[in-house]
């Protein structure tokens, strides 16, 4: 199963983080080799939150994560959560699901000859 954990910012973030992360990024990395979280990082434009990409039999690893991170520990998060993320198409989907007839049928409801469908 694939989770997401989304963190809302403060308006100081990008000025209060430097002294804490390298701790912060030290805990994602384990979380990385330990093979719970598979990618993390903040939207940028402006850069007002951060997602990070989960996977695991449920949501544990996630509100771990957020629970020690020295981000939510010191008040530079306001706001986060951990949601289930049905990931549907992909060679990583948790939950695979093809159109109807596969590649061949969905090509030629395109108007494309199936031979010339990349994959």
């Amino acid at each position: 199963m694939h989770f997401l954990l989304m963190y809302e910012f403060g308006e100081d973030y990008l000025e209060r983080r430097v002294p804490l992360r390298n701790a912060h990024l030290g805990l994602a990395w384990q979380a990385h080799e330990r093979g719970d979280l598979v990618l993390a990082g903040a939207l940028a434009e402006p850069v007002d939150s951060s997602v990070f990409f989960f996977q695991g039999s449920g949501p544990e690893a996630a509100r771990a994560f957020a629970l020690s991170d020295p981000y939510v520990l010191n008040g530079l998060v306001k706001k986060w959560s951990v949601r289930p993320w049905t990931t549907v198409v992909g060679d990583g989907a948790s939950s695979p699901i093809r159109p109807e007839g596969g590649r061949a049928a969905a090509a030629r409801s395109q108007g494309r000859s199936p031979s010339t469908t990349a994959g």
